[in-house]
């Protein structure tokens, strides 16, 4: 490559999340809906004498390394050897909160790699191993997700305005998952997604990280009465919890006022846009 490329990757709202039952792999049946919004990091990639990558921005972890670097783990995944490109990635929202952080920078990049035809384009599922969400952001659509990811439907939501909040606290998708007991199993596979705003149809979750954080209830039902909010949920694993508005001045209005309860906490309107890689 001879010049530098910056796409958008964005994050994901799970709107609801049903989980079905435990497979014979250990992983769990799962029935989400899932769009993507307008809050996004950004991946920089140009041309370097050596593969690099660095972490910038608001949540960059600290020393600019994650640990269990989603990037690097894409080419031990395909078997093959990193090119000697620089990858700069300013991360923009929260990471291990239920955005889908990973797995949507990890989708930017396979994108930006098969455009450069540095590795062959690969049907989305092929990726499902290397994480749960990644073919869903390669399919770039509003979609209802079953199995373990790897039955993807493309569905059309309405438009929404999300107010999100991150507790001071993250979460470990394979720890909520592991303390999800059978007894939570309780979702009827016939429930019609159009009911999208019932009560009923929410985030299995959520009580697995009532046990955990007791901090979440508070933040939830604060949340949860804030003035013209159509209904709350956790997304994702957690801990990131968002509000849906009709319009994107309610939703600011409503983030004015949570912030004089929690002025110390992160929160960001956003809107689904299905934004494209």
């Amino acid at each position: 490559m001879d010049n530098s490329i910056t796409e958008k990757s964005p994050a994901k709202i799970n709107l609801f999340l049903k989980i079905l039952n435990r497979r014979e792999d250990n992983y769990h049946n799962i029935r989400t809906g899932i769009t993507s919004i307008n809050l996004c990091d950004e991946i920089e990639v140009k041309p370097s004498n050596q593969f690099n990558v660095e972490y910038r921005g608001a949540f960059a972890p600290e020393n600019n390394i994650f640990d269990d670097c989603i990037i690097k783990k894409i080419f031990s995944f395909l078997n093959i050897s990193p090119p000697n490109i620089s990858f700069s990635i300013t991360k923009n929202f929260p990471y291990q909160a239920g955005l889908g952080s990973a797995s949507s920078n990890a989708a930017t990049v396979i994108k930006i790699l098969e455009n450069l035809e540095i590795i062959n384009k690969k049907n989305i599922f092929d990726y499902t191993d290397l994480g749960s969400d990644i073919p869903f952001f390669l399919n770039q659509h509003d979609s209802l997700v079953r199995g373990r990811g790897d039955l993807i439907s493309n569905i059309v939501f309405p438009k929404y305005f999300f107010l999100i909040t991150k507790p001071n606290f993250n979460c470990s998708t394979k720890k909520m998952y592991d303390t999800f007991i059978p007894s939570d199993f309780d979702y009827n596979v016939e429930e019609d997604i159009e009911e999208i705003n019932d009560n009923d149809n929410g985030n299995d979750f959520e009580k697995v990280i009532k046990k955990l954080e007791p901090d979440f209830n508070s933040i939830y039902n604060k949340m949860d009465n804030l003035e013209d909010t159509i209904f709350t949920r956790l997304t994702g694993s957690g801990s990131c919890i968002f509000s849906v508005f009709e319009n994107k001045l309610k939703a600011e209005n409503a983030k004015n006022s949570f912030l004089k309860t929690y002025p110390n906490l992160w929160v960001a309107v956003a809107e689904n846009n299905n934004i494209k890689l």
